[in-house]
């Protein structure tokens, strides 16, 4: 059986806590129960086996480039084009938009609220009623 070696998915932060909180809306991740806002470490528990979570550590460090490492989203419910929307009610913000004039292929960078990129593809349901 494969033990998937990866324990977290580590983001650097200014406010650690604000970042897990769109984080945790984007993935269905709770934040871990004993962290609270102010603290320098904050966890995103996934709840399942063999998945990372996502831990954001304070930093005083600003971002200053792009991610060399970044996380592609495919929405579980929804449209690629509806999780954009809601992201973006979040706090994100759209970074480059490589969905195709047809609508149908392609996908948005966007950065969380503190810049760290990530992509919204299509849905599994989107992709099936595509192909």
């Amino acid at each position: 059986m494969f033990v998937n070696p990866v324990r977290h998915i580590t983001f650097d932060a200014h406010d650690p806590y604000k970042v897990a909180e769109f984080w945790s809306a984007v993935t269905g991740f709770p934040i871990h129960p004993d962290d609270e806002p102010g603290d320098d470490e904050i966890l995103l528990e996934p709840g399942q086996p063999n998945v990372p979570g996502l831990l954001f550590i304070r930093v005083p460090d600003a971002k200053s480039v792009k991610n060399r490492v970044h996380l592609d989203i495919q929405p579980a419910t929804g449209t690629r084009d509806e999780t954009v929307e809601r992201l973006v009610g979040l706090g994100a913000r759209v970074v480059d938009d490589r969905r195709a004039e047809d609508g149908v292929l392609g996908w948005v960078v966007l950065a969380d609220p503190e810049g760290n990129e990530l992509c919204i593809e299509r849905s599994a349901a989107e992709r099936s009623a595509s192909a």
